[in-house]
């Protein structure tokens, strides 16, 4: 099997958005590359310089096991990356395919989150066999389509930082008696929004998935949140932490944000697309946004609640892995050699691990059916783990409306009456008398 390998050089290249761990997989992938007879080039910024037609010294290098030995525990990437979309022009992607070739590239190995995967995918199909391509799956978000729990690398260690940083938050909000507002990047899913709000308990969470992909209006997310400020007074606590998952910005949807804020909406920044055609969440000041609507309910109410926003992503993305991460991504460069030796190389695939044992899962089976995009894993919120998340959550629920004593408690924290605060704020349950 190694003999594949001789004959010609393995590529390494990142694509999306950076998570940690990165460069545990080129150091393994190296290392095992290496250790197999082949050559390795390591490909900088992703597919951007392959789109030109051709790798020239500025845009590759060529990697040793002395020059990875010991990067695996650190954060961002020794190979840069971008967000390059070559599948968006037939000439990018040809030129992809002349350039691997022309530079001697006979197996890539692409760390990337969804869309890096179909570029690889692309990459795949179109050499039919003559570039062999394994897909190291990479998010923070944690929504990659892999089989049962087994998490994206990357998600763990930003999880453990963002708890972390949280936690702070939490403490702050108790000495101040202030609320923290926090919107943690998550595109697709909530995964990481609340295995952080979950590991550190904060008063909220709110992901786009409990919404049953319905449209969601920004009244309402900003009445879920002043919902659980209210309920807290009611229980004597002015102080609280609310995370919300940046999802609920595409859920919204640009329509959904111009008929919520009109004109309003370019104080927050403007609406931009990536070259995958995704909204550029980081572009908009979701939790500013947030934070100015809930205040404005609140004081309608006549009260007065001191409400700070923060983003929380980038501070995740490029942190040292912790050892789950450091050891996951050893055994993902590992596998990922190991499979472009084999000869289910020749249709590529997304590696995986199960039980322990390599199991790679082939493209055909992750793409969509419009054969443009990968599906999106998203948090189950009709299972236990997300049950349990609700029971310790302070927030509106049914039976605040429909027990008298809660009902008086909650309605008497918003200055209203028990029929005033059900008008207003029942619509939230579901109550489908509001």
């Amino acid at each position: 099997m190694a003999d594949v390998l001789r004959s010609g050089k393995v590529g390494i290249l990142v694509g999306g958005g950076p998570a940690p761990g990165i460069n545990g997989v080129i150091a393994a992938a190296t290392i095992e590359a290496v250790k197999n007879g082949a050559e390795v080039v390591g490909i900088y910024e992703g597919f951007r310089w392959l789109a030109t037609g051709r790798l020239d010294d500025k845009h590759c290098r060529r990697l040793g096991i002395d020059d990875v030995s010991r990067i695996h525990g650190l954060g961002g990437s020794m190979l840069q990356t971008s967000r390059f979309n070559p599948t968006k022009s037939e000439k990018d992607m040809q030129n992809v395919l002349v350039a691997l070739r022309n530079a001697g590239i006979t197996a890539l190995v692409s760390i990337g989150g969804d869309d890096t995967a179909y570029s690889a995918y692309s990459v795949s199909r179109r050499a039919e066999g003559a570039i062999r391509v394994a897909h190291v799956p990479k998010t923070i978000d944690n929504d990659l389509p892999l089989p049962g729990s087994t998490p994206t690398f990357g998600f763990e260690t930003a999880r453990h930082v963002g708890v972390s940083i949280v936690q702070n938050l939490i403490k702050d909000a108790r000495t101040t008696l202030r609320w923290h507002l926090i919107v943690s990047m998550g595109r697709a899913a909530g995964h990481l929004a609340l295995g952080i709000g979950k590991a550190a308990a904060v008063t909220l969470t709110l992901i786009p998935e409990e919404f049953h992909h319905r449209l969601v209006t920004l009244e309402e997310v900003c009445d879920l949140v002043a919902g659980s400020i209210l309920k807290r007074r009611a229980e004597g606590s002015r102080y609280g932490v609310a995370v919300l998952a940046e999802g609920l910005l595409e859920s919204i949807g640009e329509q959904g944000l111009r008929k919520s804020l009109g004109d309003k909406v370019e104080r927050y920044g403007k609406i931009k697309r990536d070259p995958y055609g995704h909204m550029r969440l980081g572009e908009i000041a979701f939790s500013r946004m947030v934070k100015d609507m809930t205040t404005e309910r609140l004081e309608t109410l006549g009260l007065e609640v001191t409400i700070t926003e923060k983003d929380l992503g980038y501070e995740l993305r490029c942190a040292d892995p912790i050892p789950f991460d450091a050891e996951y991504t050893r055994d993902l460069g590992y596998g990922a050699v190991k499979f472009l030796r084999s000869e289910a190389a020749r249709s590529g695939a997304i590696i995986n691990f199960a039980g322990g044992r390599l199991d790679p899962l082939p493209f055909e089976v992750v793409i969509a059916p419009d054969g443009g995009s990968v599906q999106p894993r998203r948090v189950d919120v009709g299972g236990e783990g997300f049950a349990s998340a609700l029971q310790y959550m302070i927030r509106l629920e049914r039976e605040d409306f429909e027990d008298p004593v809660r009902l008086a408690s909650v309605s008497g924290a918003a200055k209203m009456t028990p029929d005033e605060f059900r008008r207003r704020f029942g619509y939230v349950v579901g109550l489908p008398w509001s």
